[in-house]
């Protein structure tokens, strides 16, 4: 188990990444141990290497959805994630990334967009509803609401410039610091202030999700920041991403139908 201090303000000091750093060096023979076999640093570089790329591929992919019509939208990439979560640091994985970026600069190239008639652009924050994905993608895409932004998805990229594969030990103290959930509310807010300005969004669906506490805490003052400072509409909605008892079906198409009126759909 690794402790990670919590950013209280814009950067970490040097002493809580000298600790962090210390914590990765000390794991090294207890895993040594476990695994029955000595750590072999050009191997560990390499797979820095991979993670930094596969991550810089994943933002690249991300960033093309300030494109009109977004070649793809927030509900294709919280599938096309699973490589970046769960095997950021094989070359497969960056196969596929680059591979899923031509595709992307395909669909730009021949205008082809996520939503037929795409009209409002918005921000997700925090997990998906996995089990209504589906559900929630055709319920905004038959308004010509696109999904094109969320701070969960962008979690997994925005992070890449902090790996040094030259300097690894350093690195990953630092970037295992930063994640989002390792700072402030303010933080967020300001990662959703931007977003909205460089993806042109008009509006910002909040998942106050009930299995993930540490991502919903700030949302109900993240929701009236954003309305009251940008003007956009911006809609909590109460769900679970794993429970589906969580999930009110009806109160959900009342509150999106309000929500889509509201950007002027």
């Amino acid at each position: 188990m690794i402790d990670t201090p919590f950013v209280y303000g814009e950067e970490a000091t040097e002493h809580a990444v000298r600790y962090v750093r210390r914590q990765l060096e000390e794991a090294v023979p207890v895993l040594e141990r476990i695994a029955g076999k000595r750590l072999d640093e050009r191997k560990l570089r390499q797979v820095g290497l991979l993670s930094k790329r596969a991550s810089e591929l994943w933002l690249e992919i991300l960033q093309r959805c300030r494109h009109r019509p977004a070649p793809i939208s927030v509900f294709d990439q919280f599938i096309q994630m699973a490589p970046i979560v769960e095997m950021r640091g094989d070359p497969e994985t960056v196969d596929f990334y680059a591979a899923l970026l031509k595709e992307v600069d395909e669909r730009i190239a021949r205008g082809i967009g996520a939503v037929k008639n795409e009209r409002k652009r918005v921000l997700w924050d925090n997990l998906p509803i996995w089990y209504r994905l589906r559900y929630l993608a055709e319920f905004l895409a038959q308004h010509g609401v696109a999904v094109v932004a969320s701070t969960y998805t962008n979690a997994w990229g925005e992070l890449a410039p902090l790996i040094d594969p030259d300097d690894l030990w350093e690195s990953m103290a630092r970037t295992y610091i930063y994640p989002i959930l390792n700072r402030g509310t303010g933080h967020k807010l300001a990662t959703m202030r931007r977003m909205v300005e460089e993806y042109q969004l008009d509006g910002a669906i909040l998942h106050s999700d009930r299995s993930c506490k540490p991502y919903s805490i700030g949302q109900m003052d993240q929701r009236d920041r954003l309305a009251q400072e940008l003007g956009i509409p911006a809609l909590l909605l109460e769900a679970d991403h794993n429970d589906y008892r969580a999930f009110a079906e009806e109160q959900v198409a009342t509150r999106l139908a309000v929500f889509v009126e509201m950007m002027g759909v």
